[in-house]
């Protein structure tokens, strides 16, 4: 339930917060209302034909195959989480710049307001592609039920609305930069978790040399996957009771990469001004 609510409420807030400055930087252009809403309205729609495309193509496989689905859905999900993750620490401020600049030319009337509505779609259609990914990868772990999945994507759903809201009519005292910092560490964590899950998979399906697949310990005396707080811990921090040698190098190279790339990001507008200067 929690990793849902994590990535949902993230997603939800990176289209909340587009939409927001759209909203805000065209205050007072006929139609911008409607065309908002189309934009919010087709994205759902799109990401909701993405899902049951990727439904149909897992119930594709099966045995073997199905496993290697599996896998490749979960490095996927892997991938997009780390770039998503690099991305917004470098982009997010640029990112907001386009929007306010696209609000203040249809404006203007450099720009036509159909313009607001594409680009509301485009946000929403992306971020919620995103999310059917990323919630595929979370439902295809153990400690995860699909009435937990839900839960918790509607949990986060109202908590991202909630929030985007709220900066939209200036009423939040978080910093959105710290807000993102705190969600791309767990985030990250859950991407390592990912890996962890997608070497499983791989192993499942025999691929996996006898040397890598050799189990490092075994702590379910202390902490059992199956347990309420092993669960909790294997949703958010990708938590394994009996690691293989493969899971582990999998998870601390994913967390690792994934923190290495955010941080020389952060370094390089410092670097560059001190070049400058």
């Amino acid at each position: 339930m929690l990793a849902a609510l994590v990535i949902v409420f993230r997603e939800v807030l990176e289209a909340g917060l587009i939409v927001g400055v759209v909203l805000a930087a065209s205050r007072g252009v006929a139609g911008r209302g409607r065309a908002v809403g189309l934009g919010i309205a087709a994205g759902i729609a799109g990401s909701v034909l993405v899902a049951a495309f990727a439904s149909q193509i897992s119930n594709a496989f099966d045995g073997r195959g199905q496993e290697l689905f599996a896998a490749a859905v979960l490095a996927l999900a892997v991938a997009m989480l780390a770039w998503h993750v690099v991305w917004m620490s470098e982009h997010a401020r640029e990112l907001t710049q386009r929007m306010r600049a696209l609000g203040a030319a249809v404006g203007s009337g450099a720009r036509s307001v159909a313009a607001i509505g594409l680009a509301t779609f485009s946000a929403v259609m992306r971020e919620g592609s995103e999310v059917v990914l990323f919630l595929t990868g979370i439902a295809m772990q153990p400690a995860e039920t699909a009435a937990g999945i839900v839960a918790g994507s509607l949990a986060g759903l109202a908590l991202g609305a909630s929030v985007s809201a709220a900066l939209y009519l200036g009423l939040s005292a978080i910093p959105l930069r710290r807000l993102f910092s705190v969600t791309g560490i767990l985030v990250t964590l859950l991407a390592a978790g990912l890996a962890a899950e997608a070497v499983h998979q791989i192993s499942n399906a025999g691929l996996v040399p006898g040397w890598l697949d050799v189990t490092l310990w075994d702590s379910s005396w202390l902490v059992s996957e199956s347990g309420p707080i092993g669960r909790l811990l294997a949703i958010l921090v990708g938590y394994r009771d009996h690691p293989t040698l493969a899971q582990l190098a999998a998870y601390v190279g994913t967390a690792v990469t994934i923190f290495t790339l955010s941080r020389s990001v952060h370094r390089r507008p410092a670097a560059l001004a001190v070049g400058r200067g």
